[in-house]
This record gives C-alpha cells, sequence and structure tokens, in this order.
C-alpha cells in the first residue's frame, strides 16, 4: 500500500485552512531532497508557513510539496519530500497533526532521489519572513 501521510496531511491541511487559522508545516531539514534556504534552519528542522496569502503555486503532491515563497523579498522555490514532514499544525492555536518518522520512506526517497542534481544545493536568502511567532507547537500523540 501507499503511505497515507499525502492524504492525512491534505486533509489536515484544508480542516487548519478552513476554520481560518495558518497552516504551519514542521520539517526535518537533514532528510534528502529537502530544499529550503538553509539560513532558516535550526537543529535541523525548519517551519514553514503554507497559508495560500504566504505561497505560491503549492501543490500537495504524494510524493513532494512544492511551492514558493519569498524570504527576505527573493522568491524562492521550496521543495519538502513526504518523508521529511515531521508535524502540520495551526500556528494560533498548536492544533494538527505529528507523522513518526518512517525509515522506510527515507531510504526507498534518498535511493530514488540519488541522482537529482536539482536537490544539491539549497538555495541562499536573508531574513525569516516565514518563521512562526510564537513557541513550539503543543501537539501531543494520539493513541
Amino acid at each position: 500500500m501507499t503511505s497515507n501521510r499525502p492524504y492525512l496531511l491534505r486533509a489536515i491541511y484544508d480542516w487548519i485552512s478552513d476554520n481560518g487559522f495558518t497552516p504551519y508545516v514542521l520539517v526535518d531539514a537533514s532528510q534528502p531532497g529537502v530544499q529550503v534556504p538553509a539560513h532558516v534552519v535550526k537543529n535541523g528542522q525548519v517551519v514553514l508557513n503554507l497559508a495560500m496569502r504566504a505561497v505560491a503555486n503549492l501543490d500537495l503532491g504524494n510524493d513532494r510539496i512544492t511551492f514558493q515563497a519569498r524570504f527576505s523579498g527573493v522568491s524562492q522555490s521550496i521543495v519538502i519530500p513526504m518523508h521529511a514532514v515531521l508535524a502540520l499544525y495551526a500556528q494560533e492555536n498548536g492544533q494538527g497533526m505529528m507523522f513518526p518518522a518512517d525509515e522506510n520512506e527515507a531510504l526507498s526517497a534518498s535511493a530514488s532521489e540519488a541522482g537529482d542534481e536539482a536537490n544539491e544545493t539549497p538555495p541562499q536568502a536573508g531574513g525569516d519572513d516565514d518563521r512562526p511567532k510564537r513557541g513550539a507547537p503543543h501537539l501531543r500523540v494520539v493513541k
């Protein structure tokens, strides 16, 4: 079976947006294939605003999330493989969903992207326009 992660991510994104909140994604920037400006990465992770007003050409695909975002006025192409998504949550109240790390997904994605030259060097820009204004999300694991 295919991963349920992209389907859950799209559902949570719609739920957050439909309720008038701002969807933020927490990304493991150390995973292969992640393209984000290096200066926004903190402790190997990055939080990005996915609100329609903050990004252009958002595509929540089955394999990756892609969009254009501005960092200090410079448009950047952002690529986030699904296996690198750690959480999607509402910035205003922290409600959302955490996604477990799946070593099998990361390994298979790494093998399939090994020759992808577009993923070798992350774009550079200055500024932190898309960083959250509040602390860490308040998510919990539901069993």
